[in-house]
């Protein structure tokens, strides 16, 4: 198997995981704090941080960006060429799918079953682009400032804490977007508040671009060779 083949099999694979473990535990959240949103939350966020932080660790001697956001920072910053970039997008668009299919079948729910929880308006957007922002800055931060083998818990405990403190719950992510939409749960979002979300986390793409940049505009003891290395 080809290098590029085995990225992307990674990238569907942890893209895939990580959204059973935010639609799977939104459910069981739901289930067993039905009463309760504030605790059902709770329990949907450690469940999603901690599960990051394991995929992370497994998966990023091959490739763990698991959202196309972070790919496209990748191309953006050089570490990635287009070609490569378009392949591990599609792999993270199918690998969440693929993912919401498998935590709606293990919870005896429809395969497919499209959200009717609209989330929208502006402050919520505003969220999305503050969520993806600061996710760019804890990636691309650890890893530039010389501490890749921090990355994983740096990840999932930015995400853990983002759910909290941005409006939107913290999407972050255009592949875990999508799929969202086709789950009727309590992680689920209706397919209409997806392209807002989506424009949202792509502008926050962008200011987090210039914002690592900005802060960090070498790698750390490294070249951008070895910080391919780091990001494959």
């Amino acid at each position: 198997m080809s290098l590029l083949a085995r990225r992307a099999a990674a990238e569907a694979t942890g893209t895939a995981f990580l959204v059973i473990a935010v639609v799977g535990s939104g459910i069981m959240a739901a289930r067993l704090s039905p009463h309760d949103t504030g605790l059902a939350l709770l329990e949907n966020s450690i469940a999603t941080g901690a599960a990051l932080v394991a995929l992370i660790v497994a998966l990023q001697p091959v490739s763990a960006s698991f959202n196309p956001v972070v790919t496209l920072v990748e191309k953006a910053l050089g570490i990635l060429d287009w070609p490569t970039a378009a392949v591990l997008m599609a792999a993270q668009f199918v690998g969440g799918l693929v993912g919401t299919v498998v935590a709606n079948l293990m919870f005896g729910l429809d395969a497919v079953t499209l959200s009717s929880q609209v989330r929208s308006g502006p402050g919520l957007w505003l969220g999305e682009v503050v969520a993806t922002v600061g996710l760019l800055l804890v990636v691309f931060g650890t890893i530039r400032s010389g501490r890749a083998d921090r990355v994983a818990f740096a990840v999932g405990g930015y995400i853990a804490a983002a759910y909290w403190f941005t409006s939107s719950t913290s999407f972050a992510n255009p592949a875990v977007t999508l799929a969202r939409t086709i789950t009727d749960s309590f992680a689920g979002i209706a397919p209409v508040s997806a392209p807002a979300f989506v424009l949202a986390q792509l502008a926050g793409g962008a200011l987090g671009f210039l914002l690592v940049r900005l802060l960090y505009p070498s790698v750390a003891g490294a070249s951008v060779e070895a910080e391919q290395k780091v990001m494959s």
